[in-house]
C-alpha cells in the first residue's frame, strides 16, 4: 500500500535545550512534545514514587506469606512482558531472602489466557498459599473466586484495562484500576511488578528483615534489564517514567550488567550488547522469547531469564532461535493467506489506500491458522493495509472446535478494546470474552458468530474512524541536508532516547538520485543513492520486504523516500545507512 509522507508541524511550545544537543536532535525532540533537558535526562532518581493503589495491601500479603514460610506461586502470561514480569518477581524475591516461590504460565493451547478455574486445578499439586498474577488477572473473575473458595489468597498485578467489574482478589495493583492516582498509566506488566518490589523492599527494610536474616539489602536497579526488555517488548507508550525504566535498563545491558539469558539471546541474534538500542530489544530479543510462547511454552524463556549458567543459557537461546525460525516460516504462509483474503474483500481490485471497497476494519479467519501466530499476522496486515485487523484461529486442533481465538491490532484513532466493548454491548453474546488495551487486544467467540462479528466490528470501526484516519500517512521530521547524513548524526539520534510508542524514532524524507539498485536476501532492495546537494557521494540504503514485482526498476532515476538514519557495522567498520520506510518513484 502506498503512503503519503506528511511532515510534522513546527512545535507550538518554546524549547529550552542546552547546547549539548545538536540543533537537529532538538528539532526532533521538540516535535515529540519535549521542551528541555529535563525531559530527556532520564535519571533513575526521577522515577515516580511507588504510590499505586493496592500496594499497601499487596505488600501486607507478601510479608505475611514470607513470615509464615508459605508457598507463593506466580501465574504469568505467555509473552515477553509476562516472562520478564515472572522472572523479575522470582529473582527479586530470592534476593530478598525468600525462595519458596514457584511459577506457572498457562499454556495458551490448553488453558487459554489468565487465571482460569482450570489453571487453579492444575496448580493444586504445588499447594499454593498465595497466587500472584503478573501481566494478567484483571479480568479473571471466575478464577479468583474459585481460588479463594479453596482457601488460596490472590494478589493481582496487571496493567490491562479492567472491565466493569473487578475480581474479588485480596489485593490488586494496576495503574488503570478505578481510583488509582499513579501518574503513569502506561506501565507494562513488568513495570507494575518492579514497583511492587520497591514497596516490598521498603517494608522489609523498615521491619528489620535484612538484619534478621543477615543478608544485604538488594539494589533493585540490578534488575532493570528485565524491566527494559518487558517495557519495550510490550509496545506500551514511552512516557517519561517508562523512558527512564527503559533507558536505565538499556544502559546496564550496554555495560554487560544484565542477566546471562539476555546476553545469550543477543549473541544468537548477532546483536552487540555494547551498542544496544531499544529497537534491538523489540525486534531481536523479544521475538525469540515470544516465539516459545507462540509455538510451545514460554516457560523455557522464563528459565532462560532465571538461569545464571552461561552454558545452559546458550543452549536455551539457541532453542529459542530455532523456535523463532519456525515461527517466521508459519507466519509467512499465514500472511500470504491473509493477503489473499483481503484481496477477496476487494473483489480482486488493487488497493491504493482510497478504495472504499475495503472495510474500515478487517476480521480474518482460516481454520488452518496457528493461534500463537495470529497476533503477528494481524500486525502485518494492519501495517500493509492500514486498517484495524483481527486474525482468528481455532482454539484447538479438534475437528469440531466451536471457539475461535482472535488477536487484534489497531491503528491510531481506534481504541481497540473500547471498540470491542461497543460491539459486545450492541450485540450481546456475540463475543465470548475479550480484553486488552488501546492498540492490541485478544478475544474469543463462537465460530458460528464470526460473520456477524466481522460485520459488527467493521461498522463500529467505520463510525469511530474518519477518512483521514484510514489514509496511511508517514509522519516525517523533514528533510536533511547532505552534510547531516553522516555517522555522528546517526549515532546521536539512535542513542538519544529509547524510541518507541508515542516517541517514534526520527524519520526524514527527501528526494534522492538512484545510483544502483538490487535485490538481496530474496525480498530486500539494496540501494546506492546520492543526495541532490552532493551527487559525487553515494549513500547506502535498504528497504526491507519490498514488492519484488515493482523493484528493481531500471527506468527509475529518482525516488522520494521516508527513512531513518542507521549505523551499519561491517567487518569492524561503521558507516551511515538509510533504513527506507517508504519509497515512491518520481516521474
Amino acid at each position: 500500500m502506498s503512503a503519503s509522507i506528511v511532515r510534522r508541524p513546527p512545535p507550538a511550545l518554546e524549547t529550552r535545550f542546552s547546547d549539548s544537543y545538536s540543533p537537529l536532535l532538538q528539532r526532533v525532540l521538540s516535535a515529540r512534545g519535549m521542551q528541555s533537558d529535563d525531559d530527556i535526562s532520564l535519571r533513575l532518581r526521577d522515577l515516580l514514587p511507588p504510590t499505586l493503589k493496592g500496594l499497601d495491601e499487596a505488600v501486607e500479603l507478601l510479608v505475611a506469606a514470607m513470615s509464615r514460610g508459605q508457598r507463593i506461586v506466580v501465574v504469568g502470561d505467555f509473552d515477553c512482558d509476562g516472562a520478564t514480569s515472572c522472572a523479575l518477581f522470582i529473582k527479586v524475591m530470592s534476593a530478598l531472602g525468600y525462595a519458596n516461590v514457584g511459577f506457572i504460565v498457562p499454556n495458551r493451547f490448553e488453558f487459554g489466557y489468565g487465571l482460569t478455574p482450570e489453571i487453579i486445578d492444575f496448580l493444586a499439586p504445588q499447594k499454593p498459599d498465595l497466587i500472584v498474577t503478573v501481566d494478567n488477572g484483571i479480568a479473571s473473575l471466575e478464577g479468583v473466586d474459585y481460588a479463594k473458595s479453596l482457601g488460596i489468597s490472590v494478589l493481582i498485578t496487571d496493567h490491562h484495562l479492567p472491565g466493569c467489574e473487578l475480581p474479588n482478589a485480596d489485593a490488586i495493583v494496576n495503574p488503570n484500576q478505578p481510583g488509582c492516582d499513579f501518574e503513569s498509566k502506561a506501565l507494562a506488566g513488568v513495570g507494575v511488578v518492579f514497583y511492587l518490589m520497591l514497596a516490598l523492599r521498603a517494608r522489609l527494610r523498615d521491619s528489620g528483615w535484612f538484619e534478621q536474616l543477615a543478608i544485604e539489602e538488594p539494589d533493585l536497579a540490578e534488575y532493570l534489564d528485565l524491566v527494559a526488555l518487558g517495557t519495550v517488548a510490550d509496545v506500551v507508550p514511552l512516557d517519561k517514567n517508562n523512558r527512564i525504566l527503559a533507558e536505565q535498563g538499556i544502559r546496564r545491558i550496554r555495560k554487560g550488567q544484565c542477566c546471562v539469558g539476555i546476553q545469550a539471546i543477543l549473541q544468537v541474534a548477532g546483536r552487540s550488547a555494547s551498542r544496544l538500542v531499544a529497537s534491538d530489544l523489540g525486534f531481536s530479543v523479544a521475538p525469540r522469547l515470544n516465539a516459545a510462547g507462540r509455538l510451545d511454552d514460554i516457560s523455557i524463556g522464563i528459565m532462560l531469564l532465571l538461569t545464571d549458567d552461561v552454558n545452559l543459557a546458550s543452549d536455551i537461546a539457541t532453542e529459542l532461535d530455532n523456535f523463532n525460525k519456525d515461527r517466521r516460516s508459519i507466519e509467512q504462509g499465514m500472511k500470504r493467506e491473509a493477503e489473499s483474503a483481503v484481496t477477496e474483500l476487494l473483489d480482486g481490485s488493487e488497493f491504493d489506500g482510497s478504495d472504499t471497497a475495503l472495510p474500515a476494519a478487517l476480521s480474518l479467519f482460516n481454520p488452518s491458522w496457528h493461534q500463537g501466530v495470529v497476533g503477528i499476522v494481524a500486525s502485518r496486515i494492519k501495517e500493509q493495509f492500514h486498517r484495524p485487523c483481527i486474525c482468528f484461529a481455532p482454539e484447538s486442533d479438534e475437528v469440531d472446535c466451536r471457539l475461535l481465538k482472535g488477536s487484534a491490532r489497531s491503528i491510531q484513532g481506534l481504541h481497540i478494546r473500547d471498540a470491542l466493548d461497543l460491539v459486545s454491548k450492541r450485540s450481546p453474546g456475540i463475543i465470548y470474552r475479550f480484553g486488552g488495551h488501546a492498540m492490541a487486544a485478544g478475544l474469543t467467540l463462537e465460530k458460528e458468530n464470526f460473520a456477524a462479528f466481522q460485520q459488527a466490528f467493521a461498522e463500529v470501526a467505520r463510525e469511530l474512524l474518519n477518512d483521514e484516519d484510514l489514509e496511511k500517512r508517514i509522519l516525517s521530521d523533514g528533510e536533511l541536508e547532505a552534510q547531516e547524513i553522516e555517522l555522528g548524526t546517526a549515532s546521536e539520534l539512535k542513542r538519544a532516547l529509547p524510541w518507541g510508542q508515542t516517541v517514534p524514532e526520527p524519520l526524514f524524507d527527501g528526494r534522492f538520485v538512484v545510483v544502483n539498485q538490487r535485490i538481496v536476501g530474496g525480498s530486500h532492495l539494496k540501494l546506492a543513492l546520492a543526495h541532490p546537494q552532493d551527487l559525487h557521494t553515494t549513500i547506502d540504503a535498504i528497504a526491507f520486504n519490498i514488492d519484488v514485482e515493482q523493484w528493481p526498476d531500471r527506468q527509475v532515476k529518482d525516488v522520494e523516500i521516508a527513512y531513518s538514519l542507521d549505523v551499519n557495522e561491517y567487518r569492524g567498520r561503521e558507516s551511515v545507512q538509510l533504513l527506507v520506510r517508504q519509497i515512491n518513484k518520481v516521474a
